[in-house]
């Protein structure tokens, strides 16, 4: 009778034990990682996370990336205002520098020139000015707005070698206003012209 007493005491020590250890499991859960469904906080913190921002990535142009990109500016204003003007009527070492959209319509005008059968002929003097009048963020892409004070000597002359327009001896002041482009979201430091406004 005794051991029967016994046997029923480590059944139920047993159940108790079984309880417990169910109670903790399902309070304490059982996971060796992230599993089941984020908490309502989490979950909205990932969506106001920006998939296309990258670590360390530098998003701010501040005056130290504003010096840099006018030095560069001022060397890709030259280059392509010297392709445009020499006497070949094609773009060769510009080309790289220049949106798709922007490179049609300068070729399209060296065409016409030559089927005029006029040459340019451009002798840059230097940049006078370079100011940025605008940038602005259109999603990853950062486009910046530049004002140039230029000066050239240009004159345009025909097959038989005579002027047109223009004149070799003269230098001549330009204004243009030009927009640069550049995608933030990769390791391409490099800015293509993507617009001229008048």
């Amino acid at each position: 009778m005794n051991y029967s007493f016994e046997y029923i005491d480590i059944i139920l020590l047993a159940m108790i034990a079984g309880f417990i250890f169910l109670r903790l499991r399902g309070i304490l859960g059982k996971r060796t990682g992230f599993e089941g469904k984020a908490s309502p906080q989490f979950e909205e913190m990932l969506k106001n996370i920006n998939p296309e921002t990258k670590i360390n990535k530098k998003t701010d142009f501040d005056e130290n990336a504003k010096k840099d990109f006018l030095k560069g500016a001022k060397i890709a204003y030259e280059t392509i205002i010297t392709d445009f003007g020499d006497s070949d009527n094609k773009l060769t070492t510009s080309k790289p520098l220049l949106s798709n959209k922007i490179y049609d319509q300068f070729n399209t005008a060296l065409k016409e020139r030559g089927k005029r059968g006029h040459l340019a002929e451009i002798t840059f003097i230097g940049v006078n000015s370079a100011n940025i009048k605008e940038h602005k963020y259109l999603g990853k892409i950062l486009q910046v707005t530049v004002e140039f004070v230029g000066e050239v000597i240009t004159c345009i002359r025909d097959k038989d070698k005579k002027i047109v327009s223009g004149d070799p001896e003269k230098i001549k002041k330009i204004y243009d206003t030009w927009v640069f482009s550049r995608d933030t979201s990769t390791n391409n430091p490099n800015w293509q012209l993507v617009d001229t406004l008048s």
